[in-house]
Order: structure tokens, then sequence, then C-alpha cells
């Protein structure tokens, strides 16, 4: 209930503040939740999709929350004018990237810098794509700026990676000697999770792009955090 009364009527709060002070343009940050889980055989999730979180699962709360956050929006625009825009939000990487969460990039990253091997906690299938957050500021500028109100956008990469694959590439990329644990065996039943988005509205519209390929974003992002340990072990 907390966590989506914190969506749902922090964003209401914030439009309201917005029309108080007659702000003109208004950026939601939403997220690609709002789909719900993206279907067998679609590759990438596109704007048009109108998928939905089931609203029977208690997991499904912050995907709907994020929906209805995006529902006001509309009516927000439409009773008092302001140019709303919805960024879609998926995964992302960068320097601010918790590595002690539930990100499994953030946790390889932590793996590769600091403990003797990196961990897979589940079978590795589940395929995602990953924007560093350089170009998510990026992106987030423009549509604040350039985005039609009343459209919504993703925001991510459509370069997808499976997260066996990323345990690899991080360990390539920073730790070459260490090994790599994947928990638990794949199961051949179920279907394959996928989080991936089409960005071609984004591409088209706004020529936007993935200007940071994952494998520099990884580089970046230790080097900070390496740099921020240190600074810690030297206080």
């Amino acid at each position: 209930m907390q966590r989506y009364q914190q969506i749902a009527l922090g964003t209401q709060n914030i439009l309201d503040f917005a029309v108080q002070h007659r702000t003109q343009r208004f950026l939601l940050t939403s997220s690609g939740g709002v789909y719900g889980p993206q279907p067998d055989g679609m590759a990438f999730i596109p704007e048009t999709y109108n998928g939905m979180p089931d609203p029977l699962l208690l997991s499904s709360t912050y995907g709907i929350a994020k929906r209805q956050a995006e529902h006001l929006c509309t009516l927000y625009g439409e009773q008092y004018g302001i140019e709303t825009v919805i960024a879609r939000c998926f995964a992302f990487v960068g320097e601010d990237l918790p590595l002690h969460a539930h990100f499994a990039i953030g946790n390889f990253i932590r793996d590769a810098l600091w403990h003797e091997a990196i961990t897979v906690g589940g079978d590795g299938t589940p395929l995602r794509s990953y924007l560093d957050q350089l170009d998510l500021a990026h992106w987030l500028i423009c549509l604040l700026l350039q985005g039609q109100p009343g459209q919504a956008y993703n925001v991510g990469s459509d370069v997808a990676i499976s997260v066996a694959d990323l345990a690899f590439l991080v360990r390539d990329t920073l730790a070459p000697r260490k090994s790599v644990h994947i928990l638990r065996v794949p199961d051949q039943q179920r279907q394959r999770n996928r989080y991936i988005p089409s960005i071609e509205k984004a591409r088209t519209d706004l020529q936007l792009d993935v200007r940071i390929a994952l494998q520099q974003a990884i580089t970046h992002t230790a080097e900070i955090r390496s740099r921020e340990q240190e600074r810690l072990n030297g206080s």
C-alpha cells in the first residue's frame, strides 16, 4: 500500500504543485513495468502495446501505480493545460547504480570488484538491456523539452543480453580471472523472461539513440565506484 501511495499520490502532489506554479511542461519518469509481462514472441515492447500487470498480484503494485500516475498526467493535461510527457524507463547502468540491491548488473560489478566470484542468483536466462545513465540524462532532458505532449516514450537500450551473458561480460571486462557461478539450472518448460523496449519512437521523433556501449558503461561505472571505495577506505 505504501509503495502504491508513494507513486500515485506522490505524482498527484507534484502535479498539483505544477498547477499552482503555472508550470508549462511536466515530465513523468514512469516505467516499462506498466506493460506487464512481455509476451512470448514479442522481441521489443512498443509504446502501442496495451498489456498491463495483473491487478490481483501484489508483485504488480509498482507497475499498476505507474499506470495510475500516467493517467493522472493525462487528466491534468486535459484539465489544466499542462504539457505532460511520459518517459517509460527500463534498465540502466552508471555510477549511481546501487551495488547491493536487486539490480543484477550492479551486483555483478560489485562481485567483479570485491568478491571471489561473480554469482548469478537465478538461471541466467532472462533477457535485459541497459542504457548508461549519461544517455538516460540526455534522453530525459530531450523528452522534457521536445517530447510530444500526451505521448509516452520508451527510454532504454534495445540491445538485448541474457543475464548469464551479462555476468560473463562483466567478468571479462573487469576481472577476467574470476569465475561465474550460476546457481540454478534453466527450466526448459518455462517461458523466457524478457524486458526489452522498442526505442524506434524516440529514434524517429527525437533522434535519440544508445550512444554509450554496454562494455564502456560497465568500465566507467566500475572505475567510479572503485575510486569511491578507495576514498572511504582512506578516510
